[in-house]
């Protein structure tokens, strides 16, 4: 099976020494995306801006895979604190609204010091 590196000049550039996502024939399985612009800027704000630079960040990655956030049957989200549960769900369910199944964490500490993070996996 092939499984093939996938970036994009849209989302922010790895925090490390990873690819924005692999594709195969059955999966597109995207690394977590944090809250930074193209350019590598952190985004401050609310959670809620900071969960839409997340996902606008998978949007980029999927669209760069041939595969789109309608196609996403799998989402993780990290926390460093989970009173931020609702108001990131607020801005989750606009970009998700077909419902994936997902799991959501707290963390320690995440990449950058940022307070989320949105990993998924998709189909191609």
């Amino acid at each position: 099976m092939s499984a093939t590196p996938v970036f994009s000049k849209d989302a922010a550039p790895p925090a490390g020494p990873y690819s924005h996502a692999i594709k195969t024939p059955t999966a597109i399985y995207c690394s977590g995306q944090i809250p930074c612009d193209s350019e590598g800027n952190l985004v401050e704000g609310t959670i809620q801006e900071k969960t839409a630079a997340c996902i606008k960040n998978l949007s980029a990655v999927l669209e760069a895979a041939g595969s789109s956030i309608e196609k996403v049957v799998k989402v993780n989200a990290f926390l460093t604190d989970m009173s931020n549960f609702a108001a990131m769900n607020e801005e989750y369910s606009k970009w998700f609204t077909h419902k994936p199944a997902r799991s959501c964490v707290a963390v320690h500490q995440l990449p950058k010091g940022v307070d989320v993070e949105i990993e998924c996996i998709a189909l191609p």
